[in-house]
């Protein structure tokens, strides 16, 4: 079950509001879509019911996501918005794109729904290595970097000091083969070092590495995806 912090962060918006937010932000442009193709897969979806009645991902805990082939993180990040101050990729990983879904069952659509998306509060100082056996194990499937964006595009709140997230559904593979040990977070800036004290309070898509604990840092996740 979410924790107390975690379930502050709830409800989502309806999807046919989360689509007219990306249609304001100009995602759909950015996807190479048009505003009614938004707004048409919203709206069947919330005609269809975005979980079965009963189910646990009844209500709206469903966030509607473009798929990261069709738009990159470097270019959803500049989105984010928080006291005044636009989001930013930390400038060590200008390789942010490259980071793409790994054992994730993506659906092959342009639009589709994640459902029962959570912060993961409970993992906060856990080690991606210690986070995602447990999650595989609760049948949980770790957020892609561009979903844990998207999330916080249509609900600001999901994202406050002390309680931000990993997105560790997305992976870079190197040359050799092996994964690189850096992992996709989003969090705060403090405003130092290379951030700069202008981007002090901004939302920013960094990394940490794979068997490295934060204290503020929990694991999103969700409980499945949809087309």
């Amino acid at each position: 079950m979410p924790d107390t912090a975690s379930a502050a962060v709830t409800p989502l918006p309806p999807l046919t509001s989360q689509a007219e937010r990306l249609i304001e932000l100009g995602v759909h442009e950015l996807a190479g879509m048009t505003a009614d193709d938004l707004r048409a897969f919203a709206a069947d979806s919330a005609a269809a019911g975005s979980a079965p009645a009963g189910s646990a991902d009844a209500g709206n805990d469903t966030l509607l996501a473009v798929h990261p082939g069709r738009v990159a993180a470097s270019a959803l990040a500049p989105l984010l918005q928080r006291d005044g101050k636009s989001g930013f990729v930390v400038v060590d990983m200008s390789d942010v794109d490259d980071f793409a879904p790994h054992g994730i069952d993506l659906p092959e659509a342009p639009l589709y729904l994640v459902t029962g998306v959570d912060r993961g509060d409970r993992m906060a100082n856990w080690s991606p290595e210690e986070a995602l056996p447990a999650l595989t194990e609760e049948h949980r499937s770790p957020l892609l970097l561009t979903e844990g964006i998207h999330w916080v595009l249509q609900q600001p709140a999901a994202l406050e000091r002390n309680h931000c997230f990993m997105t560790i559904g997305s992976r870079l593979r190197k040359a050799n083969g092996a994964l690189d040990t850096r992992t996709p977070a989003i969090w705060i800036s403090n405003g130092s070092g290379r951030d700069g004290r202008e981007r002090r309070n901004a939302p920013k898509v960094g990394w940490c590495w794979w068997g490295n604990r934060h204290t503020w840092l929990g694991f999103a996740s969700a409980t499945g995806r949809r087309p």
